[in-house]
């Protein structure tokens, strides 16, 4: 599936697990959702800030498919958009299988390059108690499979709201999968 729509936008100014659901979020070329505490040229999540803080940000943008908050409630999770840290949740729209370089343009003028997947952490649990191993598991030949969205770098600016279409324009083959960012 290639296409889909925006079901929520998030963004907080400051860090927090969860961030708050908005009415519309503007995207920035080069930087990320304006206001949210992730935005920048460089990287701005803690652990990565603690690694190298110059290394470039390619977690400007982080999606989740509503799918995911379905599939874990199936286990008797209560997940809303917003709650995992997500800047946009998506429905219809088959993220994880999307290859590294996918552009996704959102809303009217909004495009995002999707740079890989994000990597649970702990924290998850935190937020949820054993929720961690609903979003991170092994497939049949035991490799990690990565869950909880997809990141990307604003390549157009724009805003995005509920109800606004999403559509991939995959990349030149040969694709390349996914990995962590």
């Amino acid at each position: 599936m290639t296409s889909g729509t925006v079901t929520t936008v998030s963004s907080n100014g400051t860090y927090s697990f969860t961030k708050p659901n908005r009415e519309v979020i503007t995207l920035l070329a080069g930087l990320g959702v304006e206001g949210d505490v992730h935005a920048g040229v460089t990287v701005k999540h803690r652990s990565r800030v603690a690694q190298d803080p110059t290394q470039p940000n390619l977690r400007q943008v982080h999606l989740i498919h509503a799918e995911l908050f379905d599939e874990v409630a199936g286990a008797g999770f209560e997940v809303a958009p917003g709650d995992l840290g997500e800047n946009v949740t998506t429905r219809g729209i088959d993220l994880l299988s999307l290859p590294t370089g996918t552009l996704l343009h959102l809303g009217a003028d909004a495009v995002v390059e999707v740079t890989g997947l994000r990597n649970p952490c702990a924290q998850i649990d935190g937020f949820r108690h054993g929720l961690l191993k609903q979003v991170l598991g092994r497939d049949e030949n035991g490799e990690i499979v990565r869950k909880a969205g997809i990141m990307g770098v604003v390549l157009t600016g724009g805003e995005v709201r509920p109800g606004d279409p999403i559509r991939a324009e995959l990349p030149p083959e040969p694709h390349r999968p996914l990995e962590r960012v």
